[in-house]
């Protein structure tokens, strides 16, 4: 099983001196609200870039963004990955890790966060602002589900990886801009964080609220894979070169991932 975590890749290194990214680089950037940034292999300056927005998953920090961009794509995206706002244990048992949780003043603190390192990728780089795309894994995933039914008009798309719909809050509160929003949600057939029923349940009500949906399944318990993170840049090109995409509902998958 290809998962992310159990692979071992030769990242590059954070670069958080000068917080200027040097083409296919990271950097972290901004004391104030910390994240990481990516610019790609390549950059070219005259060329308006896609923006991702990643929201890592609980445990882990915004330098989850360089062992998911090299699976995404080098070239394609300028990239950004603000950190949680729930001091927690690392994942890996080590450090400090964050987490995204679904209280007013956490989902407050999120909303400053992404905004803050949009507001800096756009400073650095040639970003379109018609091709910024929100997307997390699982507190993460759920967070940007969040934000983006909030802020519809200011994402192109948004990608929850194994990140469950939130319930509290009336997050369908902004349902008929909410209904033009792309959606691309991944899930895992053997998952426990976010279940094979809660992944129905959520499919039955993105379909009676009337919003466009490609829903994705792939073998496994959690985690991030090869596959999922190949499909979000796969479907990311979907959208820009045909964002009136009709919805895409997929069955699961009967091989292996990789």
């Amino acid at each position: 099983m290809n998962r992310l975590q159990d692979q071992t890749f030769a990242w590059p290194n954070l670069e958080s001196s000068s917080g200027i990214c040097d083409s296919g680089k990271y950097c972290a950037a901004d004391a104030e609200h910390p994240h990481a940034q990516f610019a790609p292999l390549h950059y070219e300056p005259n060329y308006a870039y896609p923006l991702l927005v990643w929201l890592h998953g609980g445990g882990d920090s915004e330098k989850q963004l360089r062992r998911i961009m090299p699976l995404v794509s080098m070239r394609n995206y300028v990239a950004v990955a603000p950190r949680g706002t729930l001091d927690m244990p690392h994942r890996s048992g080590s450090g400090r890790g964050f987490q995204w949780t679904q209280t007013s003043e956490h989902i407050a603190q999120a909303e400053q966060g992404v905004y803050a390192a949009i507001a800096d990728a756009r400073s650095r780089f040639h970003i379109r602002p018609d091709r910024i795309f929100l997307a997390g894994y699982e507190s993460g995933g759920t967070m940007a589900f969040r934000l983006a039914a909030e802020h519809p008009n200011h994402f192109a798309g948004v990608l929850s990886l194994c990140g469950p719909f939130p319930t509290q809050g009336a997050p369908l509160a902004k349902l008929n801009k909410v209904r033009q929003l792309a959606l691309f949600v991944a899930a895992c057939r053997t998952g426990t964080y976010y279940p094979t029923q809660q992944v129905c349940d959520n499919l039955r009500l993105f379909h009676a609220a009337g919003m466009s949906i490609t829903l994705r399944e792939y073998p496994g318990d959690d985690g991030l894979s090869q596959q999922m993170l190949a499909d979000v840049d796969r479907w990311i090109m979907e959208q820009i070169i045909s964002p009136a995409a009709m919805a895409d509902i997929i069955p699961p998958r009967q091989s292996g991932v990789g």
